[in-house]
C-alpha cells in the first residue's frame, strides 16, 4: 500500500452515508471513503452475522467495539475484541467473518 496524493484530512465518519450489505444471516453497515487505490470504512457487523462469502482481498482491520469472528480457509479461527486487529494481504489466506450476540464495530483499511 502506498499513500501518495492524499492531503489532510478529517473524516466525520456520522456525516459519510451508509449502505447495507447483506449476509447469509445478519448484516454490515459500510461507511466508505476512497483515497485513490485506498478503500477507508467504518463497518458495523449486526449481532449473528455471517459472511455470505470467502474474502481473498487484503485488509488490515482494527476491532472497535463487540466481537469479530475469522475462519480462514484452512480451518483455523480467531476472535477480535476491542483494541486488537489483524491484518492479511491479497489473494493470502481466504476469510470470513461473523459476529456473536454483541455483533462488532471495526475500522477497516484496505
Amino acid at each position: 500500500m502506498k499513500l501518495s496524493n492524499i492531503p489532510f484530512g478529517i473524516t466525520d465518519w456520522a456525516d459519510i452515508s451508509e449502505t447495507r450489505h447483506q449476509g447469509e444471516t445478519g448484516y454490515a453497515i459500510w461507511r466508505t471513503q476512497n483515497f485513490g487505490d485506498i478503500r477507508v470504512r467504518m463497518v458495523t457487523y449486526s449481532p449473528n452475522y455471517l459472511a455470505d462469502h470467502w474474502c481473498q482481498k487484503g485488509h488490515i482491520l482494527l476491532c472497535l467495539e463487540g466481537e469479530l469472528h475469522t475462519e480462514l480457509d484452512d480451518g483455523r479461527r480467531f476472535v477480535l475484541t476491542p483494541g486488537t486487529s489483524y491484518q492479511v494481504a491479497d489473494q493470502a489466506e481466504p476469510h470470513r467473518s461473523s459476529t456473536g450476540d454483541q455483533g462488532a464495530v471495526l475500522f477497516i483499511v484496505d
